[in-house]
């Protein structure tokens, strides 16, 4: 027996949320990815706990593409059995992505040592690096203007003479600008990197958590719609 009425509104209205659920768990997959090969692009993480708060978005995006079209053929059909399967994931689904925030939260009260042990590591190993490797940490001093781990004196190995840097430390850009200029603020960053790249890093685990938080509440919104049809479908029967 179909819904009618009220009911028959919140089942379209539940098919409705549910295609924006689609698409946000579209739009979760697509923000963790890029936070994901953003952090990997720019440092070389040794600690497993930095990409947890990535990959936990990007599985949670994942299960909710998958949900939401289940939602919508439940909410089509108003099967009861599925409407309330869909409920109970839902639920499940707004705790993981509260435990998903706890991890960022707690990930950017950790990030400045991460930061810190990834570039020390990177400068270490520029000399004997690869062509890739170098290109990555030179644009990483090029966009953010910065030199080094905390200042361009980081740098006293990358030369023989202990007062050269790499040219993208550079103020003006030129083949060999970087030879014998470590200290002349004139011609080299002398601000390192480390607070610039964690200032940016956090700001990019801020939208995570963002989007986490507005998902979360839509997906309530969800919870409730379904739990009204649920009851609507439940009454069509007992009138049968």
């Amino acid at each position: 027996m179909a819904v009618e009425g009220g009911t028959k509104c919140v089942k379209f209205l539940l098919f409705f949320f549910n295609l924006i659920f689609w698409l946000c768990g579209l739009a979760l997959i697509v923000v963790g990815i890029l936070v994901q090969v953003g952090i990997h692009k720019t440092l070389t993480i040794h600690d497993a706990s930095a990409s947890a708060a990535p990959v936990v978005i990007i599985a949670l995006g994942v299960v909710i593409f998958f949900i939401a079209f289940f939602g919508c053929c439940g909410a089509w059909k108003e099967n009861y059995c599925m409407v309330t399967t869909f409920a109970i994931l839902l639920l499940l689904i707004i705790l993981v992505e509260i435990a998903a925030v706890i991890v960022g939260y707690v990930f950017r009260n950790k990030l400045s040592n991460v930061v810190q042990d990834s570039l020390t590591d990177m400068i270490s190993g520029y000399k004997n690096g690869t062509d890739e490797f170098k290109n990555t940490l030179d644009k990483l001093q090029e966009d953010l203007k910065c030199c080094g781990v905390n200042s361009s004196s980081d740098w006293k190995d990358f030369g023989k003479d202990g007062n050269s840097v790499p040219d993208s430390c550079c103020v003006t850009l030129s083949t060999n600008c970087g030879n014998g200029t470590m200290t002349d603020a004139a011609k080299v960053h002398q601000k390192g990197c480390h607070d610039a790249l964690e200032a940016l890093l956090k700001k990019n685990l801020l939208w995570v958590i963002v989007a986490a938080l507005v998902i979360a509440g839509l997906q309530i919104l969800g919870i409730v719609f379904a739990c009204l049809l649920m009851r609507g479908i439940r009454s069509g029967y007992e009138v049968m």
